[in-house]
């Protein structure tokens, strides 16, 4: 092996480390959504100047830690910690009812391993199928972004109001770009960061309003129930094949083979659907709760790595609703990557790595994650999630991302650059609090802006 490679390697693994410990700890604090903390993370690492397989590497690995670790507020104290934990909910609130959540957290972080491991080679795999057709799926990118996002508009708990809310949005982008271009302003980053953070936008933007604070307002603490800790292994590092039974595994593995292959799919829905669909096939109660989470939470996993590898892998385009959300900026990270359709520019992380680059900077993620967050969930939930609860303030990890998205703005926009990403963010919020709208459908949106619109104009 080639000093080279071995510095790469070591250096995709420090970088695997850093993410993983980061979004450890970040998985444990509820409400902490994906996009709007994975993304300006990623983000920021790229700008830095990390190479392309440590910034994989990092997003990976983080993304793998965070889907472990969110288990924990979501199974003991009831509350979702991101957004993709929100399906886990009705499993975990009846086993916390039987009294037995520290089981339900571990069947869910033992699941999320199990199916980590089982999605990086399928994912890989699935890419390299389709990657011969990469040019077809090309030239009709246009039509697939605006199809991806009807169809995921309408996917969305909003249904026709979805599809209803993309329209403003898009026409605010195309709006925003017309604008930026008179004063010679490109902005790119700007736009993702304004949709990841658009519900927080909207929040301290309703706070200003009398009425709107009102209904915000708390009149004491919010008081938390935490389960009790009740350790079953030896150790510190359990074997989650022991720690699911097999056919548990052989569930929770199906479940993340078959959502592996599914990227165009929201992964909320594919959450719910493979958990449904292994609950129908087991009779016993105990076991089919269980059963549904470590699936569920398995499946949280593999929709992240399937919808970030198999865009990257196959196509170069951000063609999955993850891809157009936490991992757009593996896709386009001005002046690193970038992805236009329009002028048929991608250089991208797809550029930089290859399919077998991809299959052993992947593995390397599930390997770094998997030592770092699965033990700690597994041995300190209850101390992390009682810290969590007592001392980490929500307002502290708002100002954070707040401070790291007006730097992040001001950088490649100035002053209007931080005005778009204010514009963009309250309206993006706002349709999400009104519409019942995600992220993921105003991403598509935007990416509709970009390529899907020209293509429609050039038709007349």
């Amino acid at each position: 092996m080639s000093s080279v490679l071995t510095n790469e390697i070591l250096i995709a693994v420090l970088f695997g480390i850093i993410g993983a410990v980061a979004f450890t700890f970040i998985g444990l604090i509820s409400g902490t959504d994906e996009t709007a903390t994975i993304a300006p993370l990623t983000l920021l690492v790229i700008l830095l100047g990390a190479p392309p397989a440590a910034v994989f590497t990092f997003f990976l690995s983080g993304a793998i830690a965070k889907h472990m670790t969110h288990a924990v507020p979501t199974m003991l104290l009831g509350i979702p910690g991101d957004t993709m934990a929100i399906p886990l909910l009705p499993e975990a609130q009846m086993m916390r009812s039987l009294g037995i959540p520290h089981i339900a957290l571990r069947k869910a972080i033992s699941g999320a391993v199990i199916s980590a491991f089982v999605a990086v080679p399928v994912a890989v795999l699935f890419a390299t199928i389709l990657a011969p057709f990469a040019d077809t799926v090309q030239s009709i990118a246009p039509w697939l972004f605006l199809v991806a996002a009807v169809g995921i508009a309408y996917a969305s708990p909003g249904r026709w109001a979805g599809v209803v809310a993309l329209v403003p949005f898009v026409i605010l982008i195309l709006g925003a770009r017309a604008l930026t271009s008179n004063y010679d302003v490109s902005l790119n980053i700007s736009y993702f960061l304004a949709i990841a953070v658009g519900p927080l936008i909207a929040d301290l933007a309703l706070t200003l309003g009398p009425s709107s604070r009102k209904d915000m307002e708390r009149s004491e603490p919010k008081t938390v129930a935490l389960a009790p800790d009740i350790k079953g292994w030896k150790g510190y590092f359990p074997n989650p094949l022991k720690v699911l039974d097999r056919k548990q595994i052989g569930y929770t593995a199906a479940a993340s083979t078959v959502s592996s292959a599914t990227f165009v799919f929201s992964p909320v829905a594919m959450t719910v659907l493979m958990g449904e669909l292994v609950g129908a096939r087991i009779k016993n109660g105990y076991h089919r709760l269980t059963t549904m989470v470590s699936a569920k939470n398995g499946t949280t996993e593999s929709t992240y790595i399937a919808e970030t590898l198999i865009p990257l892998v196959a196509f170069g385009l951000p063609l999955s609703p993850l891809a157009a959300g936490p991992a757009a900026p593996l896709f386009n990270a001005p002046p690193v990557f970038e992805t236009n359709q329009e002028t048929g520019v991608i250089n991208n992380l797809s550029t930089y790595l290859t399919q077998w680059e991809f299959l052993l900077y992947g593995l390397l993620a599930v390997v770094t994650a998997t030592v770092i967050a699965y033990p700690f969930a597994m041995n300190y939930a209850y101390r992390a999630a009682s810290a969590v609860v007592k001392h980490i303030s929500h307002e502290a990890v708002i100002a954070v991302f707040t401070g790291l998205v007006v730097v992040i703005s001001i950088w490649e926009g100035g002053i209007l650059g931080l005005l778009i990403t204010v514009t963009v963010g309250l309206v993006g919020g706002l349709l999400g609090r009104l519409f019942k709208i995600h992220g993921g459908v105003l991403f598509m949106g935007y990416y509709v802006a970009l390529f899907s619109v020209p293509a429609l104009i050039n038709l007349f």
